[in-house]
């Protein structure tokens, strides 16, 4: 068997005759690196242009419901006299999948998307082949009403294509092997408010009856022969082609999760008693004597993601209900210390798992988010037998690829939080929070994104999100506040923090080709903002959610004169994505729009001025009635420099000491500090960071929403002192767009010393600094080969040069 890469129209004329998609940016990406979860390979994208098909067809179950919940098993077994080098394989499903090559789970998918960008996963499958006999198998399931909010959905579907010799044998549609079976051992449980109290979209819970699941499904010697041949839906298709079929299939554009073992952790209360027993340490099975109930609670001792897997045999007729949650509450519905936990109980959602008394293994459809489990077990007449239970942690797989040390403890606390937080808020995209709604909202993005590429140097989970942002565009011309999301979120501050994103990759990454293909819904959006302008120079009233904060002081997130027209805050939202559009259009020598963005945002500043200034407080009101007045606006009046910076020191003290000011919460912070950093403040950043402290106090191991309600332990937003320990801290910042070049302008405060090194495109940054007396500085600076920059401190400055070199100032 050839490669898939080098196969010829002698030896393959269906496929060359039949072939299959590229993705829009041909151009730019003519062999394109995915991947499986054993290896990586190369996958040819020179499709026929003219055709977009594929040989494979979408096949389903023919007479269950394909838009219900439900689970179904496909098999496909088959011979083969000799293994291939490689065999490359193309797969997809709706909703999702997991596929097995002999028994052995090799993918799963496919990676959120819309429809529209519905994605494929390419894996080669050669290394899971045998001589002799082989099976395919896939286990599909639809959610149905109950999916995640983050889940598109046409119909339960799978789809998989063989390249080459292997089209015929295995692809779907066309092999006569294919089998399918709806797998009747699940239940939906839908989560309710009386389970989480709280706004939840992140799919339904499961019930599985151990003896309706057809257990070794997947495994090659399972006897099939009462399984039904699949019905064809449709004929798998890429974008472009010429008529419409409900997935526009599109190649996977990031790497598979992260899969590995994470034990389960500490048993800490066993029928009301405190206890401490660490669960499955000495691999001793777990004795469920037969007619009783025990309710057992067990502590991972942080917050986790993932698929808990639970392995048992016997119990017959016995009953487990597993409740995971971030933490346990007091009898008033607080939270609390998270460590402190006698007198408090479980709240959350549940799975059920009924055992049959062979040897079974019990594991979630979809990923669990929990730091506490209760296993409330209830046996019949023999016991049950646990011999394993773990959990199969899931995330993006970003590597950790920057550091930070300092003479400050606490400062190495929050880092380390804010680093698992962020992990935990990152899968096939970017989420607010993994228990509550796995939802990609682009004012908590924009943050996501700069601390992955300041900790990791990992752009493609940025790169997805640009895209799906610019796909998500409306005929009004924005972006959908959240992306991908079935029931459709209209922010329209959002889509200016999305300009604001593209803007943060075209200074930070040097691709100048993939950010080009935005400057288009760029203009879209400005325009629908330009249509919304006041005779006055600020924005008129405005449609949508126009979210800013969970501040108390907002209605509802909303500041005022967003609906009503007028608000200095957003006007200034406004201008400043103007600014930084007018850099992107001029970079790419479109003249005359960059000259018209500057301009309005210089008009709409002066406006902002002139109407909301009051003299009397040294402060912009948030509308010209100047009767309100919040930290938000005034941090955007520096940001955007609608105040003139000799002021600006002045405005930042006021921001941060009158406490009449509407003020930000843990999310806001974030462009709080921006505007600290601006404005030379710096200094005071260390001082300020009392709520990150808080929370690891109360024995939180990640960072919550924020101290205005007692919902998510683990928000994304709350991690940005990831970010802001070496932008503003250490003071390093792209000098130039693609981080050319680079400033560092260190603001250490109170500190000592601080070490540290992070990601560039070119390398590694490092820095090792202490100070010198009351305001010297010494140290050594690193930088990447080819890379220039300035080093600053207290007004003076110095050029940089590659390698390492000594710094005294």
């Amino acid at each position: 068997m050839m490669d898939h890469l080098s196969y010829s129209k002698a030896l393959f004329p269906l496929i060359l005759n039949r072939a299959w998609l590229i993705m829009l940016w041909t151009s730019i990406m003519a062999t394109f690196h995915v991947y499986s979860q054993e290896k990586n390979i190369q996958v040819n994208t020179d499709w026929d242009h003219e055709r977009h098909s594929w040989i494979a067809s979408w096949i389903t179950h023919p007479a269950a419901s394909v838009s219900d919940y439900g689970v179904f098993n496909f098999r496909n077994t088959f011979e083969l006299k000799e293994v291939p080098a490689s065999q490359a394989v193309y797969v997809s499903a709706d909703n999702r999948y997991r596929l097995f090559i002999n028994g052995r789970q090799v993918s799963s998918g496919p990676a959120r998307g819309s429809l529209s960008y519905w994605r494929y996963e390419t894996l080669d499958i050669a290394p899971f082949l045998t001589r002799g006999m082989n099976v395919i198998a896939a286990e599909v399931f639809n959610l149905g009403m109950y999916r995640p909010v983050a889940q598109f959905s046409h119909q339960t579907a799978f789809i998989l294509q063989a390249e080459g010799e292997f089209g015929e044998l295995i692809s779907t549609g066309r092999s006569r092997n294919w089998k399918v079976n709806e797998n009747k051992a699940f239940r939906a449980i839908p989560v309710t408010r009386d389970m989480v109290r709280k706004y939840y979209v992140a799919g339904p819970c499961d019930t599985l009856y151990a003896a309706k699941y057809p257990w070794n499904w997947e495994q090659p010697g399972f006897n099939d022969s009462h399984w039904t041949a699949p019905a064809i839906v449709t004929l798998g298709v890429g974008r472009g082609y010429m008529h419409g079929v409900p997935w526009l299939l599109v190649p996977r554009n990031i790497p598979p999760m992260e899969e590995r073992r994470e034990e389960i952790g500490s048993l800490i209360r066993k029928d009301g008693t405190d206890v401490q027993i660490s669960l499955m340490k000495e691999k001793k099975p777990l004795i469920i004597p037969p007619r009783t109930k025990q309710v057992l609670l067990l502590d991972l001792a942080r917050l986790t993601v993932g698929y808990p897997v639970m392995s048992t045999s016997q119990g017959t007729g016995s009953t487990i209900r597993v409740i995971y949650s971030e933490a346990l509450y007091n009898p008033d519905g607080s939270k609390g210390n998270r460590n402190d936990t006698h007198g408090k109980h479980i709240e959350g959602y549940y799975d059920v798992f009924i055992p049959d008394g062979r040897d079974n293994v019990f594991r979630p459809l979809w990923i669990r988010t929990f730091r506490f489990i209760q296993l409330e077990i209830e046996t019949a007449s023999e016991p049950l037998v646990i011999h394993d239970y773990y959990n199969i942690f899931t995330t993006y797989p970003f590597e950790h690829n920057a550091g930070f040390i300092s003479d400050n403890p606490l400062l190495s606390g929050i880092w380390d939080a804010g680093w698992h937080t962020a992990r935990l808020c990152a899968g096939e995209t970017y989420m607010d929070c993994p228990y509550w709604e796995q939802l990609q909202y682009l004012g908590d993005t924009r943050i996501q994104a700069l601390i992955s590429l300041y900790n990791s140097g990992d752009d493609r989970l940025m790169r997805n999100a640009l895209q799906l942002a610019d796909q998500s565009r409306i005929p009004d011309g924005l972006t959908l506040g959240r992306g991908p999301s079935f029931i459709p979120q209209v922010t329209p501050p959002f889509s200016l923090y999305w300009i604001d994103m593209v803007h943060d990759y075209f200074m930070h990454c040097p691709d100048d080709e993939f950010t080009r293909q935005f400057l288009p819904g760029i203009q879209s959006v400005l325009t629908w903002f330009e249509n919304h302008m006041d005779s006055n120079g600020l924005l008129g009233p405005l449609d949508w959610f126009n979210f800013t904060d969970w501040t108390p002081g907002f209605q509802v997130g909303v500041p005022a004169g967003a609906d009503t027209g007028n608000s200095a805050l957003i006007s200034l939202n406004y201008a400043y994505a103007l600014d930084r559009a007018s850099e992107l259009f001029g970079h790419f020598g479109n003249t005359v729009l960059s000259e018209k963005y500057s301009r309005e945002a210089g008009e709409i500043k002066q406006a902002a001025y002139h109407l909301c200034w009051d003299p009397s407080r040294g402060l912009i009101s948030d509308t010209p009635e100047k009767t309100i007045f919040s930290q938000h606006t005034n941090i955007w009046a520096i940001l955007t420099d609608a105040v003139s910076p000799e002021l600006q020191k002045g405005l930042m003290e006021k921001i941060l000491m009158d406490t009449s000011l509407i003020q930000t919460t843990i999310y806001y912070k974030f462009y709080l500090f921006q505007a600290l950093q601006k404005c030379g403040m710096g200094d005071r950043y260390i001082s300020l960071l009392g709520p990150w402290k808080g929370m690891l106090d109360k024995g939180l191991t990640t960072f919550e929403e924020g101290d205005y309600d007692e919902r998510s332990d683990c928000h994304a937003w709350g991690s940005s002192p990831c970010y802001h320990f070496l932008s503003l801290v250490c003071g390093i910042t792209p000098e130039s767009p693609g981080f050319r070049s680079v400033r560092i302008e260190p603001e250490p405060g109170s500190l000592q010393f601080i070490q540290a090194f992070m990601p560039h495109p070119m390398g590694k940054i490092h820095l090792d600094l202490r100070r010198s007396g009351e305001s010297g500085l010494q140290g050594s600076v690193t930088l990447p080969e080819n890379i220039y920059g300035t080093f600053v401190w207290k007004g003076r400055s110095v050029k940089l040069f590659p390698g390492k070199q000594n710094v005294v100032l």
